[in-house]
Parts: structure tokens; C-alpha cells; sequence
């Protein structure tokens, strides 16, 4: 059987289309923010998800779909992603979309530092070297004077902090967790913190009647990109995966130049390579640890070894 034959390649097809459906997702919430509140926006994308994953799972989990070892942990989880969501959807409103997916796009170099912490995880000098290199990134982006810089910056970092321990959370519960049963969790969770939150505040009927397509397309959108995720996960590894989500930047800036006619500056696409280039590095690093881990009996790579190794 070929590679593009193999469940390796159906992997990497599946994450290519999340990033393409996140980075969508982020040009749609952009444009439907103009014409409608972002609380119901935030509403719906999550009352879809339940909705869906019911719909899909129910028939062949049962009951099994709500049966959870981590309930507090699972609640945690959804309440991570909705901060997250909530950052992007209120973010985008003040912020370039291909800027804004650069910086969210260092949530994985935070991850790995927040998991060195939290889970006691050695991790490679060369990585806090590779987070370093991200942040530089970040400062050419983001530089004063420049297109994206001002207040609304605090809803990037908001989203890379939640996203990195949502990222972390999500690991701790892999073992142990269906994953069709996380995504259920998360979308309720999600669900039931708007719900009351958008009922007396922002509800308005005669928008979800108007608008009826927009509040869709978010939901399909959001829904579908991590359903892919899973899809992805359940075919081939992390490491092998990874590289490629990092495509949601060249749709995101495509997007944003399509919808938008907005187009990156020179320090603008340097930061965004050069956050690229750290988090593909990291991805690199990490298959690199993990060939490591799986081939000990070769003395070359014992010698590589050191206490800071994972």
C-alpha cells in the first residue's frame, strides 16, 4: 500500500481540513459579528455542537456517549474552550485574521511549557529556545506602530493562555476518554455557561430568523473542524500531524484578504513566518523524541540523551 493509500495520509488529509475549516470559521465570525451579537454567535456554535454530536454519536455509543471518568475535569476542559472561543469571536472583531491565527498558533509552544509544570514532562532546552523564537515572532506582528498593535491584543493572549491549558487538559484526558465523549462535554459545558448568560443580554429572535445562515455556517464550521481533529488524531500521531495545522495561517491570511482585502505588512509576514517556523520545529522536535523513545537499543541515540530529555 502506497503512503497516500495509508491511514497516515488520510490523517494529514482530515487536519488539513480542520485548519481550513478553523480558518474559515475565523473569517465567517469576523463578517457575521457585524450584523450580529457576539454572545448569540457564541451561543449557537456550541448548542450546534451538542445538537450534532448527539445526532451523529447517540445512534451507535448510547448511552455510553455520557459515560465520563473525569466530570470535573471534562467541565474544566469545555469552560477552557469557551474562554478560547470567546477571545477569537470578540477578538476578530478588532483584529486582522491572519495576524490573530499567527499568534493563537503559539498555544502549542505554551502548551509544552505549561505541561513541564503541570505534568511534570522534562522538555529539551531546544524547545524553550523554539518558544523564544515564537515570542520574537510575535514582538514583529505585534510591534507598536504596526497594524494589530493596541488594546485589543488582550484577546489573542487570552485565547493562547486558554488554549495552551485546554491543550494540556486534553492530553491528560486522552487515555482515559472517548473522544466523541470530550466533544460532547465540551459543547454542553459550552452550551449551558451561554445559555443564560446570552438569554439576558443578547437575545434576539428576529436575528436568528434574519440571519438563520450565518448561525449555521458558525456552528457547522466550528463543529465539523474539531470533528476532523478527532478523525485525524484516531488515524495517525501527534507529531506527524501537527506540522500541517499550522496551514490554518495561510487560509486565514487568504481569508482575510478575500473578505477583507486586508494584506499582512513586510514586519507583519516575517513574525508570522518565523511563529510558523517555531512550531513546526517543535512538531519536528517531537518526532524526533518520539523515534528516540521507540528505536533506545541504537548507542547513538543513547549518547543524545541527557535529564532534560523526554
Amino acid at each position: 500500500m502506497t503512503f497516500w493509500r495509508s491511514r497516515q495520509a488520510g490523517g494529514i488529509a482530515l487536519i488539513v481540513l480542520a485548519a481550513l475549516s478553523f480558518a474559515s470559521l475565523d473569517t465567517t465570525t469576523k463578517f457575521a459579528t457585524r450584523l450580529i451579537p457576539v454572545l448569540m454567535l457564541l451561543w449557537f456554535r456550541y448548542v450546534f455542537q451538542v445538537i450534532t454530536t448527539l445526532a451523529i454519536r447517540y445512534p451507535l455509543q448510547r448511552c455510553e456517549l455520557f459515560c465520563t471518568r473525569n466530570p470535573r475535569f471534562q467541565v474544566l476542559r469545555g469552560i477552557l474552550l469557551l474562554i478560547t472561543t470567546g477571545c477569537s469571536f470578540f477578538g476578530l472583531q478588532f483584529l486582522p485574521v491572519g495576524e490573530f491565527t499567527a499568534m493563537m498558533m503559539l498555544s502549542p509552544l505554551l502548551a509544552t511549557a505549561l505541561s513541564a509544570w503541570f505534568l511534570k514532562t522534562q522538555v529539551l532546552p531546544l524547545r524553550w529556545w523554539l518558544m523564544a523564537v515564537g515570542l520574537l515572532g510575535v514582538l514583529f506582528v505585534v510591534r507598536p506602530g504596526g497594524q494589530v498593535f493596541g488594546w485589543a491584543l488582550v484577546f489573542p493572549v487570552g485565547l493562547v493562555s486558554s488554549y495552551a491549558w485546554f491543550n494540556v487538559l486534553t492530553s491528560r484526558l486522552s487515555g482515559d476518554e472517548n473522544p466523541y465523549t470530550t466533544h460532547f462535554y465540551t459543547g454542553l459545558v459550552g452550551a449551558i455557561v451561554m445559555s443564560p448568560v446570552m438569554l439576558f443580554t443578547s437575545w434576539k429572535p428576529d436575528l436568528l430568523l434574519n440571519y438563520w445562515h450565518w448561525f449555521l455556517l458558525v456552528g457547522f464550521l466550528g463543529t465539523f473542524g474539531h470533528l476532523m481533529l478527532i478523525r485525524a488524531y484516531m488515524r495517525a500521531s501527534a507529531p506527524m500531524l501537527t506540522p500541517y495545522l499550522y496551514s490554518q495561517i495561510g487560509f486565514a491570511t487568504l481569508g482575510g484578504w478575500l473578505v477583507f482585502e486586508h494584506v499582512p505588512d513586510l514586519f507583519a509576514w516575517i513574525g508570522i513566518a518565523i511563529i510558523a517556523i517555531s512550531g513546526v520545529g517543535n512538531t519536528l522536535l517531537s518526532m524526533l523524541e518520539v523515534s528516540r523513545q521507540t528505536n533506545p537499543e541504537k548507542p547513538s541515540l543513547k549518547t543524545q540523551s541527557s535529564p532534560n530529555s523526554s
